[in-house]
């Protein structure tokens, strides 16, 4: 592997900076479950890793009574080990607990399985499902975006030179309502997805009838999809 520059800044506006100078010769460095191999196997040639994990905007994690926040620094393993996530939000549990082992979970963040684009991300759909947006900062401020916008074909994202996600914002759950992951894998040994769904239903007063549904997937299309005719 080639000499790349490390840069860790402190600041939103640092980083933006840097990604804005460097354009395409520089990547984030959150969790580096992908990056680092990328770089290693010749599949990105960069100048320039940027360390966000000292910003403390990206590691922002709050769960209340007005939504959950995620900061796109913030590891899996900090996620599945939150109470207040695992009891209003499962879904998002059932995702990152399928991110890699254990080690991986450790650094791997959410933040970085939307940036990568991957057709078959586990992390994606059920974020969908679940009316997640995107916080994303720039050298011009700061725009939010739907999740399921953000990808825009396997790899490529909406994110324009000099911006980097910041954090996920998904509002509080409603009553009677639930959210779960799942996907098929032909066999253990094989960790990518053949098929991934997200679904976030929301069920009347009686427990009996389903009033909305929000239905994601993944490795079906060259992005994740939100399946509008089959949630209706």
């Amino acid at each position: 592997m080639k000499d790349i520059t490390y840069a860790a800044p402190k600041t939103v506006a640092e980083a933006a900076s840097l990604l804005s100078d460097k354009g395409d010769r520089a990547r984030i460095l959150a969790g580096g479950t992908d990056i680092i191999v990328q770089v290693r196997e010749g599949r990105r040639d960069i100048e320039t890793l940027v360390d966000i994990k000292h910003i403390p905007d990206v590691n922002e994690l709050t769960c209340d009574a007005k939504g959950l926040v995620i900061g796109s620094a913030v590891p899996c393993c900090l996620i599945y080990e939150n109470k207040a996530i695992a009891k209003a939000y499962p879904g998002i549990i059932d995702a990152v607990s399928l991110i890699g082992g254990i080690q991986i979970q450790s650094r791997a963040t959410l933040g970085g399985n939307l940036c990568n684009a991957s057709p078959a991300a586990d992390g994606i759909p059920v974020l969908i499902a679940l009316e997640g947006v995107c916080d994303i900062a720039g050298l011009k401020g700061t725009r939010s975006v739907p999740i399921e916008q953000f990808c825009l074909a396997p790899g490529k994202t909406v994110l324009e030179r000099g911006e980097f996600l910041i954090r996920f914002r998904f509002p509080p759950p409603k009553k009677n309502a639930g959210a779960s992951y799942l996907r098929f894998i032909p066999r253990n040994e094989m960790d990518i997805a053949v098929v991934g769904v997200g679904v976030a239903l929301q069920l009347d007063a009686a427990k009996t009838n389903c009033t909305s549904a929000r239905i994601a997937l993944a490795a079906v299309a060259p992005t994740p999809l939100l399946v509008l005719d089959a949630g209706a």
